[in-house]
């Protein structure tokens, strides 16, 4: 299981610690990572996924996972995520077309 938010990309960063004497060792700061069920209203289903907690927020800000997919680039998101919005997007487009 990998340590990346299957939504913003957000991963692990590499850093110091430091002590008093200023010794600096190497450490790495991880994602606040959840799984979480989100629910689709286009798809009509809820899908699971791995979101850092500050992409589950920016979910929450634009009104959804749907809305949140449509308005971001692929190149931010992961391949499932990709799919995902392809589908949202299909299914919008044929509920706007009827």
């Amino acid at each position: 299981m990998s340590r990346i938010c299957e939504l913003t990309g957000k991963g692990r960063q590499v850093g110091h610690n430091v002590s008093h004497a200023n010794n600096k060792t190497k450490r790495t700061f991880l994602p606040n990572l959840q799984n979480v069920t989100l629910m689709s209203e286009a798809l009509e289903r809820s899908i699971r996924l791995r979101v850092s907690t500050h992409g589950l927020r920016s979910v929450e800000h634009v009104g959804g996972l749907d809305n949140w997919l449509l308005k971001t680039r692929d190149d931010d998101l992961s391949l499932r995520a990709r799919r995902l919005k392809r589908d949202v997007a299909k299914k919008v487009a044929t509920a706007a077309a009827a």
